[in-house]
């Protein structure tokens, strides 16, 4: 299918404390619910499920901002993602008027994963999917059919074994499947203004950037920590057929300002 011939598809990913505020996420999928087109909506919770593990006495354990899942962690993000998490989103989505419906990767077979292997530090239950192994045919029925899909940050591996799985991988994941057949733009949304020359000024905004720019920054220290992932998965969505992606505020998400990624240059 030729690139004027394919509809547009918008794939938002919202994270950050956004998911753990009330009213802003309110306002967000709001917005969220205005954007014209097919759309797709993959959230995190990340902030939600470490305050539930507080109260419920179980060990957070991070390694460079990434969780280490045990058994009992993955019990507790699949019900603080897949179920009140995704669930209360898709029930705000229903006020706006946009009929959502709430999917895990193991519902429909939508995303399989692959257990991440246990060198050079083991995560435990967590999964990396892989585009190839994504069901675009079911995710594309789901949208053709006026339905808006909401996927949370849990994947399956096809043997019975549920995977926390990062949001941002999730989104590009499923974008890249989903691009032989639309035009696709990703929103990445979260509770800073896009990618920043420093962390604590909102007005160092980067408004664009190439890959190689991106290496310099990173080389430069003005890109890290969990910037990175985002990044990366970002430039290798494009490079997988997703036509453009944007970092950027989930309050901006309407008008677009952010950092837009605008080429894969090397």
């Amino acid at each position: 299918m030729t690139e004027s011939k394919k509809t547009t598809l918008s794939i938002v990913k919202i994270g950050g404390s956004i998911m753990d505020n009330p009213q802003a996420l309110e306002s967000f999928l709001n917005d969220f619910h205005q954007l014209k087109g097919h759309k797709l909506l993959v959230h995190g919770g990340g902030v939600m499920a470490s305050k539930m593990a507080a109260q419920l006495g179980v060990e957070t354990k991070m390694i460079d901002g990434r969780r280490i899942t045990n058994q009992e962690t993955l019990k507790l993000v699949a019900m603080v993602y897949a179920g009140w998490g995704n669930k209360n989103i898709v029930a705000l989505l229903q006020k706006t008027g946009c009929n959502a419906i709430g999917l895990s990767g193991a519902d429909g077979n939508a995303i399989t994963a692959i257990r991440r292997a246990p060198v050079p530090v083991d995560f435990g239950f967590v999964g990396d999917p892989d585009p190839d192994k994504t069901n675009a045919t079911f995710i594309s029925q789901l949208i053709e059919s006026g339905v808006t899909p909401v996927f949370c940050a849990i994947t399956h591996d096809g043997n019975g074994s549920l995977l926390n799985t990062n949001a941002d991988a999730i989104a590009y994941t499923v974008a890249t499947a989903l691009s032989k057949k639309y035009l696709v733009t990703i929103y990445y949304c979260f509770d800073k203004e896009g990618v920043l020359r420093n962390i604590n000024d909102p007005g160092s905004l980067i408004p664009s950037i190439t890959r190689k720019e991106y290496e310099a920054y990173k080389q430069q220290g003005f890109i890290v920590d969990g910037m990175i992932p985002k990044l990366d998965n970002s430039f290798r969505a494009i490079a997988g057929g997703v036509s453009k992606v944007v970092i950027l505020h989930a309050k901006n998400l309407l008008s677009g300002k952010g950092t837009a990624l605008i080429s894969i240059d090397n």
